[in-house]
């Protein structure tokens, strides 16, 4: 069966359905690829196997979400791991923060099989370096495609046997070692080490882990399965049975209607709060206690501005990096505080490098990514969940009255349009502002960037196409909601316009 990688190797990770983009003979061949490309990409001889020699063999710290495939797919990744002579450590069940965190505490590769919030039928892989550095499209992730491209052509001339056709590995390589190990104490144990939540006022917080990984990581964390001390918060658990067919709702808070069980039980069972963790559990979404959601862009000032103040207080510079589609507010309140702030576009493994090159102490983006320079550079919402805990607990306002401060424009957040050449519909729409507003800002950083908020009325808006699925994403804020929701009702008609032989608005 031949496969075309360019389909489900992307930008930033792995990501297709399963099996016919996404089968254990491709996992293999990426497995066999990552080692070759991004682990091992000088090896000569064989590591570890002369005489008496100690085992210098490098290694690869592989996890899994609780997506049916998983395994399946990490044992044939493993194998071509192997293969290459490269040692594989299994943590099995985890959330990705989980697998960067292994990476990070164990100083090794990783690989992380998710398919994130995307439906049942999908799983992909996200790939880091040693200590949780990212693998995106410019640091070896195109290398990896390529390699195991040639992989496939290769064994598309080979038989099959039992399903599966074994790569031919490197030549004179030794074969690496599988073991398991257990990490989820020592996730648990590290995150309580960089939050404190022991003297909060008591708080009842109800969390929607959406059957994905925050059901798994959630009473290890917050709770006392993983062997930690009682915190002050009485958890109300939704959907923390481990299922990837996702029989609730899909994992995507993202997606309003995936909250509204969560706003429900929440005015309730009146608590102080709601958390809602995507299928992979590194993204985490707040709703206050009247069950109305707090915009990540809110809770990146939020966070941010305590990770700037404790940056202050050991004497150094803060800098915070946030993508290019949150509010106007990070920046402004960040700088006010004192912060260097960096604008940068979406995506992990951009914003990742872009922390780790400027040392910033912390990151955010308007999808619920936050990424913390204690967290070895990398995004983990359950860190992000826990500081807002520590905001909320450490003071006797409710939630709706904390995050006021942190949100005073209007937004639209993300709407996705299907449309069948994004970047035609970009350009009709840039076309039609430009003309319409002459003095526009635009820029190019990740898709479309068009800004008249120097000018009244205050709006900006960006379109830009998803890296993983055929959409084109808007997001708009302005000054208030009525300028807002004429910018993107407006923005929206150019998109979804039908166009004509001719190119043009039908």
């Amino acid at each position: 069966m031949a496969f075309d990688l360019s389909q489900i190797i992307k930008a930033y990770d792995v990501r297709g359905t399963v099996p016919d983009q996404l089968s254990p003979q491709v996992a293999r061949a990426i497995g066999q690829a990552f080692a070759r490309a991004v682990v091992r990409p000088d090896a000569g001889a064989p590591q570890g196997s002369g005489p008496g020699e100690a085992d210098t063999s490098p290694g690869v710290v592989v996890g899994h979400d609780m997506r049916d495939s998983g395994p399946e797919l990490v044992e044939a990744f493993a194998a071509g791991l192997t293969a290459e002579g490269v040692d594989v450590i299994r943590i099995g069940l985890c959330s990705t923060d989980g697998l960067y965190h292994a990476s990070g505490a164990l100083g090794l590769p990783g690989a992380m099989f998710t398919a994130s919030h995307n439906p049942a039928a999908y799983n992909g892989i996200k790939l880091c370096r040693a200590g949780a550095r990212p693998v995106g499209e410019a640091t070896g992730l195109a290398d990896v495609r390529e390699v195991a491209q040639g992989i496939l052509d290769d064994d598309d001339a080979r038989p099959a046997e039992a399903g599966q056709v074994p790569a031919a590995p490197s030549s004179g390589t030794r074969k690496g070692a599988v073991t398991d190990r257990e990490t989820l104490a020592d996730y648990a144990a590290f995150l309580r080490g960089l939050v404190d939540l022991s003297g909060l006022r008591p708080l009842k917080v109800v969390v929607d882990a959406g059957n994905g990984m925050g059901g798994y990581t959630v009473p290890a964390v917050l709770g006392e399965a993983a062997g930690m001390s009682a915190l002050p918060l009485d958890i109300v658990p939704l959907y923390f049975e481990l299922d990837g067919t996702f029989p609730n709702h899909e994992a995507n808070p993202l997606e309003p209607a995936n909250l509204l069980d969560l706003q429900t039980a929440v005015v309730a069972n009146e608590a102080d709060l709601g958390l809602a963790f995507d299928g992979d559990a590194d993204r985490c979404f707040v709703v206050d206690e009247r069950g109305v959601p707090v915009s990540p862009s809110a809770v990146t000032a939020l966070v941010g501005l305590r990770e700037v103040e404790k940056e202050k207080a050991a004497g150094r510079t803060p800098t915070v990096i946030h993508n290019l589609i949150t509010s106007r507010a990070v920046p402004d309140l960040l700088s006010a505080a004192g912060a260097e702030v960096v604008r940068t576009r979406v995506g992990h493994s951009f914003i990742k490098a872009e922390m780790a090159e400027r040392d910033a102490v912390f990151g955010g983006e308007h999808s619920a990514h936050y990424y913390f320079r204690d967290f070895f550079f990398a995004d983990t919402g359950m860190l992000a969940a826990m500081h807002v805990l520590a905001a909320l607990g450490g003071q006797p306002h409710p939630l709706s009255a904390l995050a006021e401060m942190y949100e005073p424009y209007a937004a639209s957040g993300e709407i996705n349009s299907t449309v069948p050449d994004a970047a035609e519909a970009t350009e009709r729409v840039l076309d039609a502002y430009r003309t319409a507003y002459p003095g526009v800002v635009v820029d190019r950083l990740d898709g479309v960037t068009v800004s008249h908020w120097d000018d009244q009325p205050q709006w900006w808006f960006n379109l830009r196409a998803s890296n993983t699925e055929p959409l084109l994403r808007l997001n708009v804020e302005a000054a208030d909601e009525d300028i807002m929701v004429k910018v993107r009702d407006d923005v929206l008609s150019l998109v979804r316009a039908e166009t004509d032989d001719a190119g043009g608005a039908a």
